[in-house]
């Protein structure tokens, strides 16, 4: 575990600040810059064209573009990794005499493990500093989130964090969200690096976010990077905890906080091998036989071997042999998608797969439509099916990107779209603004949105077209999770 020293985060007006890097870098433009020569300055070249030169003075000078400090060492330094009961017992001792909120991250090995283990846990508090836990030696992290009580954690991105943090029995009994913040903010860019140099004035490298975290031993860099992730977080939280209290939003948050804290695993994906990429193009149901084939085949056997199921199996090569259905592996390996020597390796595994959805009889064939679902149809196809909801949708868009603009909130986080498309697809009745506040929150909409959007919302689907339409803009309502890295998984990465 690193020291308790406290990184020195100075905060300027602006919001801005700056933290110890590894030499302490001046901002860039502080240091002394070579100056133009003047009409009097010895060596000056002479100049006849005095109307452009005045017209080149009042010209108004480029914005400045703001200064960022990488920061490229902890203040703390990089601690040993806590892999031994011993050595996290000793963390636990220092968190529980410390004071103050929690920050944590977590990193996994998307994209090399099958699933979504947790390898590497981020911890830091003030007064007891920087930890980076192995859950693979530690795998029961309850006592921490006993030492700590009720303390308040800070996570960005937590969403994609906290089942991993369950699997180790880490249950936060509350939560601060930086990116959810920065999105209720209205930043246009809400992946930890932009966040911090847009609000800390600091560079945060994310060269090692897509890493195969389940290495051991973890190179010192890779650490490095990790405990950096932590340090920044408690002071970004002071800083956007205050710009939601100055924007009259931070009850909005803490509603957004807890949903996210509190939010059920999501049940099983039914028929998950539809999800195969480029599985839209087939409309055979002997063809998507052979995708839903080889994707179980392949499954199975990166499960068997905890290997991330692309680097198996391609999505592309199980497309290609639902497209060319091949009856042999000779045929099969003649594809180039698995001409590849591992894929090659267990070609005749893949043709087993393959000759099993051949062998099919008719009735066991997957449907082209897909499972039935009780959600509304796609809305391109709204205007055929049924031109009104089609009109209460377009009016239903317009007031709630009227409302995203006004209040520099995304679209999505003012209400879920999915909630959108349901309540204009079949409305309740009567469409008032009781029944509609009913039917939101039966969506999951949190109490801040119901008491923005219920009212206008109710109001444009008892009638359409008594909502102006507004001239189509970008801005905050396009925001998106926009990650500097792929490890943290998913809507962008950190």
């Amino acid at each position: 575990m690193s020291s308790a020293h406290t990184p020195s985060f100075s905060h300027a007006p602006d919001g801005r600040g700056g933290a110890r890097a590894a030499s302490d870098p001046e901002p860039a433009g502080a240091q002394d810059a070579p100056v133009a020569p003047t009409s009097d300055a010895p060596g000056a070249p002479e100049t006849s064209d005095a109307p452009a030169a005045q017209a080149a003075q009042a010209a108004p000078a480029a914005p400045a573009v703001p200064s960022v400090i990488p920061l490229t060492e902890p203040a703390d330094g990089v601690g040993p990794v806590i892999d031994t009961p011993e050595a996290f017992a000793e963390v636990v001792a220092a968190f529980a005499a410390a004071s103050g909120p929690v920050a944590a991250d977590a990193e996994r090995a998307s994209g090399y493990r099958y699933g979504q283990r947790t390898y590497l846990v981020q911890v830091r508090r003030e007064g007891a500093g920087t930890a980076l836990i192995d859950p693979i030696g530690v795998p029961d992290l309850s006592p921490l989130r006993e030492a700590v009580g009720d303390a308040e954690w800070i996570l960005h991105a937590a969403s994609q964090d906290l089942p991993g943090f369950a699997e180790q029995n880490l249950h936060p009994a509350r939560i601060f969200d930086t990116e959810l913040a920065a999105r209720l903010l209205g930043m246009e860019r809400v992946g930890l690096a932009a966040v911090i140099a847009e609000v800390l004035g600091l560079g945060l490298a994310k060269e090692h976010s897509a890493a195969d975290w389940s290495t051991r031993p973890l190179p010192v860099d890779w650490l490095r990077y990790a405990a950096l992730d932590v340090e920044v977080l408690i002071p970004l939280r002071k800083i956007l905890g205050e710009r939601l209290e100055e924007q009259g939003k931070a009850e909005w948050a803490a509603q957004e906080f807890e949903a996210v804290r509190t939010a059920p695993p999501p049940p099983p994906r039914e028929e998950p091998w539809r999800r195969t990429s480029g599985v839209h193009a087939l409309r055979n149901p002997r063809s998507l036989a052979v995708v839903r084939s080889l994707w179980e085949a392949r499954d199975e056997n990166a499960r068997r071997r905890d290997i991330a199921p692309g680097r198996v199996l391609p999505d592309r090569a199980i497309v290609a042999a639902a497209q060319a259905m091949p009856r042999s592996v000779p045929e099969l390996v003649r594809l180039p998608a698995f001409s590849g020597r591992n894929t090659a390796r267990r070609a005749a595994s893949w043709q087993q797969a393959i000759d099993k959805a051949l062998a099919l009889p008719q009735d066991a064939l997957p449907s082209s439509r897909g499972p039935r679902s009780d959600a509304p149809p796609p809305p391109r196809a709204w205007a055929e099916r049924d031109p009104e909801a089609a009109r209460r949708l377009d009016a239903a868009r317009a007031v709630v990107q009227r409302l995203s603009d006004e209040h520099d909130v995304p679209l999505e986080n003012l209400l879920q779209p999915d909630a959108l498309r349901r309540v204009c697809w079949t409305p309740p009745t009567p469409p008032d603004t009781e029944h509609v506040a009913q039917f939101l929150r039966g969506r999951g909409a949190r109490e801040w949105q119901v008491e923005l959007v219920a009212e206008p919302l109710a109001a444009a689907l008892a009638d359409p077209g008594s909502v102006p339409r507004p001239v189509p803009t970008t801005g905050t309502g396009a925001a998106t999770r926009s990650d500097d890295g792929g490890d943290h998984g998913g809507p962008s990465t950190d």
